[in-house]
C-alpha cells in the first residue's frame, strides 16, 4: 500500500510541468483584453462562463496572441507588451521589472524606481514553479453625493498578498485588507459594493468605522494525460459561473466571495466543473439567528471550436446540513432532491455562446428555478412559471479600431430566486446570487468601451429596469405579494397564483455610468466615476434621482 502511494505521488510530480499555478484575480484588466482577442478570434478556449485562470493560462493565451500581432492594432499591441512581462516568467528582466527588497541595490537606489513604468513587487524569490510573491495592496477611496443630498465619504484601506507556486503544480493566495470609513456611513457603499456584506460595516459598533476583506486558497492543476487538463482548488476567492456582460443569472460575483471546493476538468471538446461552497444567511445582530447556507454548482459543456459553446448547469442552494448527495460531482442534483424529501431549492439552466462570427459574439441563458422545469412549456402566466431568459451579444471595433459594443436583454418572472424556506433562497448575506435585478424585472443593458492606449480605459453604461415591486403598508407591512422580492415566496391560499410580470408598484430605473480608467504609471491605477440614476414611480407618479462621483486610487504590487 505504502509503496502504491509513493508511486501516485511520483505520478503527479513528474506529469508535465506548468510556472505560476495561482489564479489572476477576476478584478484584473487583462481578463478585458482576452475577452476582447476571444471575440476578435486570435485566441480560442477562452471559457468566460467559468473565467478564473491560473497565471499560466493566462501567459498562453498571450503567447498565441504574441504570434498575431498582424492582426492587432497598436494599443493592442502595447497592451500585449504590457501584460507579457507580468504573466510570462521569461518576459520579467531587470529592465521590466522591480522589487523593494531583496535586490542587488541599496535601498535608496531601489526607490528610484518607486515610480516607474517596471512591474513592482515588495519582494519576489525562486524560479518557475517553485515561488514566493509578496506584493502590497492599498485603495483610497474619495466620493460626494451630488442628489437627493449633500452626502461625502474617504475610505483607506491598505493589505498584503502574498502567492505563488510550489512543487511546479500547487498554487497558493492568500491576501488581506483592512479599511477605515470617513464621513457618512450610508453612502460608503456606493464607492465599495463589498461593504454591503462586510460583518463589521454591518455591525457598527465601533466608533470608528471599518471594514476588511481576506481570501486565500490552494489551486493543484496536473496533465494526467495528453490533451486533458484538471483543476482542484479548495479555498475563497471571488468566482463567477455562467454568461452575461452585464450580470450573471446563475452566479454574478456581487455576493460575497465564497469558501469552496472546485473542480474543472477539460478534454477535448468537453468541459465539465463543480463548485460545493459554503456562505451565510441574512445579518442579524443577534447570533443565534445566525446561520451557515450551501450553494453548489456543476457544469457540463461542449465546446466546439469556431462554432459554439453550449452547457447543461445544476444548481442546489440547502442549508441545516451537509449533504453527501450534493458533494457527488456526477449526480444530477435536481433529479436528487426530491429523493431526499424535496426540502432544497433547486434550479436548472441552459446557455450557450457562439464563436464563428470574427468580431460577434452572441451569448444567452435559461435559468429555471426549483422544481417547474417543464411549467415555462405550457404557456402559462402563474407563479409555477420561475425562469430567467438572457439574450445578449459583444461586438468588437464595429465602427473603429479598439472599440466595443455590448447589448443585452434579461427578464426574470415572479418569484424566481426565492423558496419557502427563507434559508434556501438564492442569496448570500441577503445578496441575491443571481442577476442583480431581482424577481419580477426586466433589464436592457448597454456599453460602450474604448482603449484610448495601454494606459486608459472608457466605459459608457446605460440600464433601463423596469420591476414590479411588493406592495407595503406605511408602517412596512407587506399587503400584496406580486413576487418582487427574493425574500418573499408565494404563500398559498394568501397570494394570487396569477402572478402576472410586473404587476404590483411599477418603478422604471434609468442608471447612466461614465468609467475612466487611468493607469499612469504602472502598478498605480486611477479610476474615475460618474453615476446617474432615475426611478420612475409610475404607480405612484412621482421620481427619485440619485447621482454621485468618486474616484478610486488602487496600488498593488
Amino acid at each position: 500500500m505504502r509503496i502504491y502511494i509513493i508511486s501516485i505521488i511520483i505520478f503527479l510530480f513528474t506529469v508535465k510541468a506548468f510556472s505560476q499555478v495561482e489564479n489572476v484575480p477576476l478584478s484584473y484588466p487583462v481578463y478585458q483584453f482576452l475577452k476582447e482577442m476571444s471575440v476578435k478570434k486570435v485566441i480560442s478556449g477562452y471559457d468566460d462562463d467559468n473565467p478564473n485562470l491560473s497565471r499560466f493560462e493566462v501567459a498562453n493565451f498571450l503567447k498565441t496572441i504574441d504570434t498575431c500581432k498582424k492582426q492587432l492594432s497598436q494599443t493592442e499591441i502595447e497592451l500585449l507588451t504590457k501584460y507579457k512581462s507580468e504573466y510570462i516568467p521569461e518576459e520579467s528582466t531587470n529592465d521590466n521589472t522591480w522589487k523593494l527588497f531583496g535586490s542587488q541595490k541599496t535601498f535608496s537606489e531601489n526607490l528610484k524606481d518607486f515610480f516607474s513604468n517596471k512591474q513592482k513587487y515588495l519582494y519576489f524569490l525562486g524560479e518557475e514553479g517553485n515561488n514566493v510573491f509578496i506584493e502590497g495592496l492599498g485603495n483610497i477611496y474619495a466620493g460626494s453625493e451630488f442628489e437627493p443630498g449633500n452626502k461625502n465619504a474617504l475610505l483607506l484601506d491598505a493589505g498584503l498578498r502574498a502567492r505563488g507556486t510550489v512543487f511546479n503544480h500547487l498554487g497558493y493566495y492568500f491576501d488581506y485588507i483592512k479599511g477605515a470609513i470617513f464621513g457618512q456611513k450610508e453612502f460608503a457603499p456606493c464607492l465599495e459594493p463589498r461593504l454591503k456584506t462586510d460583518f463589521k460595516f454591518n455591525e457598527d459598533k465601533e466608533i470608528l468605522k471599518n471594514y476588511d476583506f481576506t481570501n486565500a486558497y490552494l489551486k493543484f492543476n496536473i496533465k494526467p494525460f495528453s490533451g486533458a487538463d484538471l483543476n482542484v482548488q479548495f479555498g475563497r476567492e471571488k468566482i463567477t459561473y455562467g454568461y452575461g456582460y452585464g450580470s450573471k443569472p446563475i452566479l454574478s460575483g456581487d455576493n460575497p466571495n465564497l469558501d469552496f471546493l472546485k473542480i474543472d476538468f477539460k478534454y477535448g471538446i468537453m468541459r465539465f466543473s463543480s463548485i460545493f461552497s459554503s456562505t451565510v444567511g441574512y445579518f442579524s445582530p443577534v447570533r443565534d439567528e445566525r446561520y451557515t447556507k450551501y450553494f453548489g454548482a456543476h457544469k457540463l459543456k461542449i465546446s466546439i471550436k469556431n462554432l459554439f459553446d453550449v452547457s447543461i448547469n445544476d444548481i442546489i442552494v440547502y442549508n441545516g446540513r451537509i449533504e453527501f448527495a450534493y458533494l457527488n460531482p456526477i449526480l444530477f442534483w435536481t433529479l436528487a432532491e426530491k429523493s431526499l424529501q424535496d426540502r432544497d431549492n433547486k434550479n436548472f439552466a441552459l446557455d450557450f455562446q457562439t464563436n464563428f462570427l470574427k468580431n460577434i459574439e452572441i451569448q444567452g441563458t435559461l435559468f429555471v428555478d426549483d422544481d417547474e422545469q417543464f411549467a415555462l412549456l405550457t404557456g402559462k402566466t402563474d407563479r409555477t412559471q420561475k425562469f430567467v431568459y438572457q439574450i445578449g451579444t459583444f461586438i468588437y471595433e464595429p465602427f473603429i479600431n479598439n472599440l466595443s459594443l455590448v447589448l443585452e436583454y434579461t427578464k426574470i418572472r415572479p418569484y424566481t430566486y426565492s423558496h419557502y424556506d427563507i434559508k434556501n433562497n438564492y442569496t448570500a448575506y441577503g445578496v441575491n446570487l443571481g442577476h442583480r435585478i431581482g424577481p419580477n424585472a426586466d433589464e436592457l443593458f448597454s456599453r460602450i468601451s474604448y482603449n484610448i492606449s495601454d494606459w486608459g480605459r472608457i466605459n459608457l453604461e446605460y440600464r433601463h429596469i423596469r420591476k414590479g415591486n411588493n406592495i407595503y403598508d406605511a408602517e412596512g407591512n407587506l399587503i400584496r405579494n406580486v413576487g418582487g422580492d427574493v425574500a418573499h415566496t408565494f404563500r398559498d391560499s394568501v397570494d394570487n397564483p396569477e402572478a402576472r410580470f410586473l404587476d404590483g408598484e411599477r418603478v422604471n430605473t434609468d442608471n447612466f455610468l461614465i468609467n475612466f480608467r487611468f493607469i499612469p504609471i504602472r502598478n498605480y491605477t486611477f479610476n474615475f466615476y460618474y453615476v446617474y440614476n432615475i426611478d420612475k414611480n409610475i404607480t405612484k407618479g412621482f421620481k427619485n434621482e440619485h447621482s454621485y462621483a468618486y474616484i478610486r486610487l488602487n496600488i498593488d504590487y
